[in-house]
């Protein structure tokens, strides 16, 4: 990894978090296909429009991408301008907080005020252009002092599936981004402190954020320096710092691979969230130096069938609603009295008759049907799999 100045300000390496079971898109996604390196929206797999958006902001050379031994060899195939050896699989999976703060330990020695980005790997974003003035205001705001910046995106729903952030005071200048096409021309790009970060609510808390107006979803973005994250784990999770430093100071060393295999599993299943996050906000609104930027550039976590049709439609929620999306299929496919149905079925004709909110996906060994409102269940369909002992199918 090269030490130079990163691109039109702080030095920047993203971090692209690449795990997963490949569970939530079965059976197009597989445990050797999760949904990161399926193209479920275009010709570009998920990972790749990630490393395409994050390329504008950083060298290749400077990004990491932190997936398993299921997924590294197809992730290095879709991303071959990033190096090999900053593609790191897990010995095992052991939540988000240990996979961020490892960026953290490697490049502290060397490199403490590098702005460290973390990004799933498997999310859309319809602005490119609003994501890197965004990005580029964090980062500037991460490299000027122990702070840590969270994108929050403004939520446009009661959703109970998503972590809250409640919001604080507005900070004072307004942070600016750079715009990427011009350098001297400049973006408003509002900072607010944050006050604290919630659990997913129930229905009636949401409604309450909701209609509050004072809070955002979190979209699992972060931006911080190295030595502000290493500190962090440092303080709040002290155990889990010396196993990092031990496996940070082998990388690059014959003996990485052995050492990353024995002491890695030994650090917490935790999240960043919990891990970092939540106790450092509990210092209070004006201490704990975290800071949220609106993440207002068409964010959509694809986190189930039912969201790819609302994403794929694109329209307004309650057009894209009634709106049936054949996906692959032929184009004389045909829909009578149908509505709100998500069709992948490649090269079929396919004959939509009287139906509404169907999920339909066919594979060469597998055929999902459900109905819009169900698809976060599919799931389930996977541990069942599991449990017969189907593991061809899973």
């Amino acid at each position: 990894m090269s030490l130079a100045e990163g691109k039109g300000g702080p030095r920047f390496a993203p971090v692209i978090l690449a795990g997963g079971s490949g569970t939530r898109f079965w059976p197009r996604s597989r445990r050797t296909r999760a949904k990161q390196v399926l193209a479920l929206d275009g010709a570009r797999t998920m990972i790749q429009q990630t490393l395409e958006r994050l390329l504008p902001l950083a060298s290749a050379s400077d990004v990491w991408v932190v997936t398993n031994k299921l997924l590294d060899q197809v992730i290095a195939e879709q991303l071959p301008v990033v190096p090999r050896g900053n593609i790191l699989s897990e010995p095992v999976a052991r939540n988000t907080a240990p996979a961020c703060a490892l960026a953290a330990f490697l490049l502290e020695p060397t490199a403490p005020e590098t702005v460290i980005g973390i990004f799933p790997s498997d999310h859309v974003v319809k602005n490119v252009a609003r994501f890197a003035e965004v990005v580029r205001a964090g980062i500037a705001l991460a490299a000027s002092g122990e702070r840590i910046v969270v994108l929050g995106v403004p939520p446009t729903r009661a959703e109970t599936g998503y972590g809250y952030i409640e919001l604080g005071e507005l900070v004072g200048p307004t942070h600016r981004g750079e715009t990427a096409m011009n350098g001297a021309q400049t973006v408003e790009v509002q900072a607010r402190r944050v006050k604290r970060f919630t659990e997913k609510p129930d229905r009636a808390k949401a409604e309450e954020f909701l209609a509050s107006r004072n809070y955002a979803w979190n979209g699992g973005i972060f931006l911080w320096s190295a030595r502000t994250l290493a500190n962090a784990i440092r303080e709040h999770r002290p155990a889990m710092a010396p196993l990092l430093e031990r496996i940070a100071a082998a990388h690059g060393t014959a003996e990485f691979d052995k050492v990353f295999a024995e002491v890695y599993p030994q650090c917490e299943n935790v999240s960043i969230d919990y891990a970092v996050l939540e106790p450092r906000s509990a210092k209070g609104e004006m201490k704990a130096e975290i800071y949220c930027l609106p993440a207002d550039f068409g964010w959509n976590d694809l986190g189930s069938w039912a969201s790819l049709h609302e994403h794929v439609a694109d329209c307004a929620p309650a057009e894209a609603a009634l709106k049936n999306v054949c996906d692959g299929v032929n184009l004389h496919s045909v829909a009578i009295d149908a509505r709100g149905n998500y069709v992948y079925a490649p090269g079929k004709v396919v004959a939509l008759v009287g139906v509404h909110d169907l999920v339909v996906v066919e594979t060469a060994d597998a055929l999902l049907i459900t109905t819009r409102e169900r698809s976060q269940d599919v799931g389930k369909v996977v541990a069942e799999l599991k449990g017969q002992g189907r593991d061809d199918l899973i």
